[in-house]
């Protein structure tokens, strides 16, 4: 009788398998869910994140309210914007040499 109890309050949500390839905007929300639902520990944000994605899947809730909902528990992923590219900085061959030949005269100087 005391095993009940326990195992209620113990048992953590699991992750619905209710993906749908043939759906690409809904299979992309699932893939999104479902790395979500692996990061988060509490037992809350995993209840949340199911009741989100099944929203969802019987479109109560647009894609765009499911990425606002789920943005909260993604953390620092879900806030950046960058796309891993650094800022190239160009120049002309010639004013490479201007500005190579003005710091070696520095350093020449400085001596």
């Amino acid at each position: 009788m005391t095993e009940e109890p326990e195992s209620k309050e113990s048992s953590a949500p699991e992750k619905l398998l209710i993906d749908n390839p043939s759906d690409f905007r809904f299979h992309t929300a699932y893939l999104t869910y479902s790395d979500v639902f692996d990061k988060v520990t509490n037992i809350e944000a995993k209840e949340r994140l199911n009741q989100t994605i099944t929203a969802l899947q019987q479109n109560e809730i647009d894609c765009q309210t499911f990425y606002e909902n789920i943005n909260q528990y993604r953390g620092a992923e879900g806030q950046q914007l960058s796309y891993g590219r650094s800022f190239i900085k160009t120049q002309k061959k010639r004013e490479w040499r201007r500005s190579s030949q003005k710091q070696e005269r520095i350093r020449r100087h400085k001596k």
